[in-house]
């Protein structure tokens, strides 16, 4: 095929590098096909770079394209769901594969008193309500899963009633505690302030501004909290401080979940308990990890557990500020930095400290984060270290600990470590592209 005209090639170069949707149009103006990406210019220049390599349909597609347009948007979550209405709406000659949705999946809200939210590829669900479809599977089950971080609807099958008296008994699911779900299978939240949650869920996936759903948002806190209702005015503070954080943490492989060792998390966290002399199962459990270049680019990853898994809303990344004005290769200052930040913080927001703390790394590590504790008066119920070679725990009195390497209590400890590791090189990664982004933007 000829390659694009010069007036289509200098629209491209125009195209921010942000994420959103791509509309590609014909001479007449009507658009021939919706795209999605997290920066916009660089897919939108790979169709002229790689011309010859797409598929026969889009090469069909790029031979009657004349112009381009773009619609910006604040995450990569927000441009999936965005692809998805203007498919929908516009019925695009090359998204033809979508248009009939038989095989692509949809996003199910039941018609129940606590509605569930969950993916299906079924169009003839009864009393449900259908959104989409959605052109990834992969993509949406990511963006369902911060979704529910979000409003905290319910996943599972239970048939729930407001005014069944069991509710007021009822334990709530590990999704409750990892503030995933606001179970309505107790009493701790009522069907009109849950079917509320629905409703902004709806607007937000109906592609309702975000800034008027903050707003309206924002005036239910504020009714919520001057009718003393604060557990609800909390949770909707904590929709507004996501869908805030958007724009930060919105994209779409942040919500893949990572590859899980196979443990039995709760027979590691009762191997903990006997290990570690402990009054119970830790159920929340905190890891902190140090990354950096010879003292350049020196971060921090905090992860955290709750009931021995990843509570990913937990997770925090640090830069530490000591390590700024010039290099400096020193671990053990790094790990009392950020161990002092961590749980003042916490202090001063009177929120609950963790049952254990694991610090990554030897008795030098360990005795940095002891003497940061001490420094800001904090108390840890558990505190240990636990160095990769040696595999190895050391407890707080610096004792050693050395566990069969297929104990349970030692695996889990090794899946917090590792996770730490992997959460505090991504951000370091991170910093250092951007350093070498803007040296190379510098004239010479």
């Amino acid at each position: 095929m000829p390659p694009l005209s010069e007036a289509l090639r200098a629209k491209i170069a125009g195209v921010p590098d942000q994420p959103g949707c791509y509309l590609w149009k014909n001479a007449d103006g009507r658009v021939l096909y919706v795209g999605k990406a997290k920066q916009l210019r660089r897919r939108v220049a790979s169709y002229a770079q790689r011309l010859a390599d797409l598929p026969v349909r889009l090469q069909c597609m790029l031979g009657e394209a004349a112009d381009l347009e773009w619609l910006v948007t604040g995450s990569e979550v927000e441009a999936l769901l965005t692809e998805a209405l203007l498919i929908k709406e516009l019925q695009p000659k090359y998204n033809i594969a979508l248009k009939d949705g038989k095989t692509y999946p949809l996003l199910a809200i039941t018609r129940e008193p606590f509605p569930r939210v969950f993916v299906t590829r079924e169009r003839q669900l009864p009393n449900a309500e259908l959104l989409g479809p959605f052109p990834s599977a992969t993509d949406l089950q990511r963006a369902v899963h911060f979704l529910q971080r979000v409003f905290r609807f319910r996943a599972c099958d239970l048939e729930i009633r407001e005014d069944d008296p069991a509710r007021r008994s009822f334990s709530p699911c590990l999704n409750w505690h990892i503030k995933r779900c606001s179970a309505p299978c107790t009493t701790r939240i009522s069907a009109a302030e849950y079917q509320a949650d629905i409703r902004a869920l709806r607007a937000f996936v109906a592609g309702r501004g975000r800034s008027e759903l903050l707003a309206d948002l924002t005036a239910r806190m504020k009714d919520a909290a001057k009718e003393l209702r604060f557990e609800d005015a909390a949770r909707i503070r904590d929709q507004i401080q996501a869908l805030a954080r958007l724009s930060e943490r919105g994209r779409l492989a942040d919500y893949r979940e990572p590859a899980a060792p196979v443990l039995d998390a709760a027979a590691g966290l009762a191997a903990l308990q006997r290990h570690l002399a402990l009054p119970a199962p830790p159920r929340v459990i905190e890891g902190f990890d140090i990354a950096h270049l010879q003292g350049r680019f020196v971060v921090a990853g905090l992860v955290q557990f709750v009931g021995g898994v990843p509570h990913k809303d937990g997770y925090r990344r640090f830069r530490v500020q000591g390590a700024l004005p010039a290099p400096r290769n020193d671990d053990c200052a790094a790990m009392r930095e950020v161990v002092a930040r961590r749980y003042r913080r916490l202090c001063d927001e009177g929120r609950a400290l963790p049952d254990l703390v694991l610090i990554d790394g030897g008795a030098g590590q360990l005795r940095a984060a002891q003497a940061a504790l001490a420094e800001v008066g904090v108390a840890l119920p558990a505190l240990i270290a636990l160095a990769k070679r040696e595999e190895t725990v050391v407890r707080a009195d610096g004792s050693p600990l050395a566990l069969p390497r297929r104990d349970p209590g030692l695996r889990l400890l090794q899946y917090v470590r590792d996770e730490a590791h992997r959460f505090c090189r991504r951000y370091f990664h991170l910093l250092q592209r951007q350093a070498l982004e803007e040296s190379a933007a510098d004239p010479p």
